[in-house]
């Protein structure tokens, strides 16, 4: 049975296996969060290069059943998760949602039209975005980024037959998205660390290389002085120190997590979830809205998209082409210019007319230091609050990883303006330094609750700490 991403949340177990079981054709195993033991420690009974072996054995059987079941439908393409038979929830009835919805508005904007995304006119998808549809991922090699994708996925409790490839996949791509942050970290580590005990001027070299990774001067002194403190108390060999790094990252990272008291960011079933992303222009909203909308349908919630950046030239085009590939209808305005409120409005009419899980809106991208496009933002909100006043609503700060310590500031200025709730690090492809996670989590005390490692539709994941600190440090 393939295990829900983000059904791992719900209160009630039962719910959620009944849940994964339906939407086992989704291949998603990565959410079996309640096996992370708190140490976070390996597997003790077991060698890990064994444990590995037998994961990847494992995968191994699985795929040639795939292959089996796939070759008896030729027919079936790249995009078979669209298929309607899947998603009855998502491929509802436009023409009376649509009605439902605009009779319920005030203000009659005739404008307003929901997108079945499956009727949308052939637009060549390369016409609106780059990222392009994909496979589902293939087992590689039995290599070293394998075994190390193995023992962290022992290390959270995983037995080898629950691993998937999905999972592998998945890690490869976030050690291959900080490969520029762990060059210059962990060569400089090796360089300082010898095998010697722990000694000030090592812990010096240690500081200059946080502050390199964009992991700023808040996040940088907690850990540094937990360390000082620590080979104050002992000495401290090379692999303990690694060790304590380890956990002080990954203790900084879950603070504000843990504080906001929701471990794992998921729809709340029985009750309308409307997740608003905010932003500055070009760290990539649209399409991590595009991703969120893939994952939640591939996770089993019904989901609804407000096309509300109706600012940015083909904005609303690129907004139906996700939904198109995910299954997820668009409620968008034709005109230019339109008001992004009156938008929302009708996207939670239509929502609450069919039930919907989970509402999708995208915001035009503005300057944080813009009076007039945050006061709109606001706008937006307050029609939220005053629709759906029982609603769980999210506001999500995507921040662009390479954009480093200006990112940094958007965060802290959005966090005054937007009531914001977490974030959504993207573009962290190998080429961005990830330390700016750390400085989220320590001056803007928001939870990271996703995080995107590369332009494809599956490359967006639930942010988890331990994943993230070892694929840092993943030569250590």
């Amino acid at each position: 049975m393939t295990d829900n991403i983000l059904n791992h949340m719900n209160d009630e177990s039962s719910k959620t296996k009944d849940l994964a079981e339906n939407v086992e054709e989704s291949k998603f195993n990565l959410n079996n969060f309640e096996k992370l033991s708190d140490d976070l420690s390996t597997n003790s009974d077991e060698d890990p290069l064994e444990w590995a072996r037998k994961a990847y054995a494992s995968l191994k059987s699985q795929q040639q059943i795939e292959k089996e079941s796939e070759s008896k439908d030729e027919d079936l393409k790249e995009d078979q998760y669209l298929d309607d038979s899947k998603f009855p929830l998502i491929q509802a009835d436009t023409s009376s949602l649509a009605d439902e919805s605009i009779s319920s508005t005030e203000d009659k904007n005739d404008n307003i039209v929901i997108e079945d995304s499956k009727k949308l006119d052939n637009k060549p998808l390369e016409d609106i975005s780059s990222t392009s549809l994909e496979e589902a991922p293939a087992l590689g090699e039995f290599d070293n980024t394998f075994t190390w994708s193995a023992e962290v996925l022992s290390a959270q409790g995983y037995k080898p037959n629950e691993v998937s490839i999905d999972q592998i996949d998945w890690l490869t791509r976030l050690r291959q998205g900080l490969e520029k942050t762990r060059q210059s970290f962990v060569t400089g580590l090796l360089e300082n660390l010898g095998d010697d005990p722990l000694t000030p001027e090592v812990l010096d070299d240690l500081e200059t290389l946080l502050l390199r990774s964009d992991a700023g001067v808040l996040a940088t002194d907690q850990v540094m002085d937990a360390l000082r403190r620590r080979m104050n108390e002992e000495v401290v060999a090379p692999e303990e120190g690694i060790r304590f790094l380890k956990k002080q990252l990954c203790d900084l990272i879950d603070s504000p997590i843990k504080r906001s008291g929701v471990d794992l960011l998921a729809p709340e079933k029985g009750k309308l979830n409307i997740w608003m992303l905010v932003g500055v222009n070009g760290v990539g909203k649209t399409t991590t809205l595009g991703k969120l909308a893939n994952l939640a349908v591939r996770s089993g919630y019904s989901a609804l998209i407000a096309a509300a950046d109706t600012f940015r030239a083909a904005a609303v085009e690129q907004v139906q082409i996700w939904g198109e590939r995910s299954g997820v209808q668009v409620v968008a305005n034709s005109s230019k210019n339109a008001d992004p409120a009156s938008v929302v409005f009708d996207a939670i009419g239509a929502a609450q007319a069919k039930d919907i899980d989970l509402v999708l809106v995208d915001t035009a991208g503005r300057l944080q230091t813009k009076h007039n496009l945050m006061e709109e933002l606001n706008k937006v909100r307050r029609i939220v609050d005053k629709l759906a006043p029982n609603a769980r609503v999210e506001s999500l700060l995507v921040l662009d990883a390479s954009q480093g310590q200006n990112g940094l500031k958007q965060a802290m200025a959005f966090a005054k303006a937007a009531r914001l709730t977490g974030v959504v690090i993207t573009k962290l492809d190998g080429t961005s330094r990830g330390g700016v996670a750390l400085a989220v989590s320590s001056e803007v005390e928001l939870p990271i609750r996703f995080i995107g490692a590369g332009e494809g539709i599956r490359d967006l994941r639930p942010f988890k700490s331990f994943e993230f600190v070892e694929a840092l440090l993943a030569n250590r």
